[in-house]
């Protein structure tokens, strides 16, 4: 996680609709300020005083929710390419474009170059770059699981046996990283799924829990998701497109492992296939996000941007609405990311939490599109993005 950007200062949000989290009662007319990257004061505006100090952004009219999690990116576009001496400007004006003008204060990378990537890190703490908290994740897949839709000549970290994928987890982690990410199953164009073996799953499993990190998985089919029960992953990076539903069995395993789902609905319903394929994987989607919440499993939101160029979120969020009430895809965004990854400090707007906010033009409980109606993005304190 970031520090304090060198950035931050003493801001104050005035007059605006504030949920402390998805399930409070809003308190309208509110005042939060933030000082040192830290919420130090919310309430009305008659009971909290505004800092002589203070830069005060006037949020009448405005909701003010905790900063946005996407638990699913890829920093793996030329732009980031030899991102230790690329121009500033240009890395943040994509991150502009990708995360921060859509809320975005923490991320999930599940696969990108590390030394391309983890000085994009650095960067955004020393106030070089503005930009979200990152999270790495390394990418293990199966032997000859090259996946169809990445190019042949790139090199991809394939573990044939438990001992390789031990050493390749060990040093991914070495490395700085966060947790990794297991191609369970590969999609492989017309030609079967290559699916990873449980033994090689569950050494990298073994490494990263032993560290306390988490584990993902891209399970592509129902042998993959076994793979991802029987090996003790945390998160299925995705659902799984056109397949059947769920098994009580497996739903079981799910709550009793503690296993998240992120759904990526927009990914099946943008990029694959024609309009009938398209809304075929996408009720397929639907019926598994319910299955999986309300078997009380863990929703978290994602979009595997940067794969994708699909930047506006809306269609996720219109999408995940027709699983989730708007309380709940709130959650996916804010209080359920931050319960599962352990940030004590993050995921509501309460005293004493990180300075991590997104200022929305609309209610978003009122109508979950406003969700993307992003005025400001503050991390730790500092406006990271402000529409213009």
């Amino acid at each position: 996680m970031l520090s304090a950007p060198a950035g931050a200062e003493t801001l104050a949000l005035a007059g605006g609709r504030v949920y402390a989290s998805p399930d409070a009662a809003p308190l309208v007319d509110a005042v939060v300020v933030t000082t040192d990257g830290i919420i130090t004061a919310i309430g009305s505006r008659n009971e909290v005083q505004v800092p002589p100090d203070a830069r005060v952004i006037d949020c009448t009219g405005k909701t003010v929710v905790a900063g946005f999690w996407n638990s699913h990116v890829h920093f793996t576009q030329n732009v980031w390419k030899n991102a230790s001496t690329a121009p500033a400007a240009s890395l943040q004006d994509h991150m502009q474009e990708m995360l921060t003008k859509w809320g975005f204060t923490t991320v999930w990378d599940l696969g990108s170059d590390p030394r391309d990537t983890l000085p994009i890190r650095k960067r955004i703490s020393a106030g070089e770059v503005l930009g979200p908290s990152i999270f790495f994740a390394g990418n293990i897949f199966p032997k000859g699981g090259h996946p169809a839709y990445l190019p042949p000549e790139l090199q991809l970290p394939e573990a044939a046996t438990p001992e390789e994928a031990t050493q390749m987890t060990r040093v991914y982690l070495g490395m700085g990283l966060d947790g990794m990410k297991l191609f369970t199953g590969v999609y492989m164009g017309d030609k079967p799924v290559i699916n990873m073996e449980v033994s090689i799953a569950k050494a990298a499993v073994d490494v990263a829990h032993a560290q306390g990190k988490p584990v993902f998985a891209h399970p592509q089919n129902k042998t993959g998701m076994e793979t991802v029960i029987e090996a003790g992953v945390d998160v299925l990076a995705h659902i799984i497109p056109g397949q059947p539903g769920y098994s009580p069995e497996q739903l079981a395993k799910f709550k009793a492992q503690g296993i998240a789902l992120i759904p990526t609905l927009s990914l099946f319903a943008k990029t694959i296939g024609g309009p009938a394929l398209a809304a075929r994987l996408v009720d397929s989607g639907v019926q598994q996000i319910k299955a999986f919440s309300g078997n009380g499993g863990a929703i978290l939101f994602g979009t595997d941007v940067g794969f994708t160029t699909i930047y506006d979120t809306s269609v996720e969020y219109e999408l995940m609405r027709r699983a989730l009430s708007e309380k709940e895809v709130l959650a996916t965004l804010t209080t359920n990311p931050a319960r599962y990854f352990k940030a004590a400090k993050k995921g509501r707007v309460e005293k004493g939490f990180d300075a991590d906010l997104v200022v929305l033009d609309g209610d978003p409980l009122a109508d979950v599109s406003n969700l993307a109606k992003v005025a400001y993005t503050i991390r730790a304190g500092q406006v990271i993005y402000r529409k213009p």
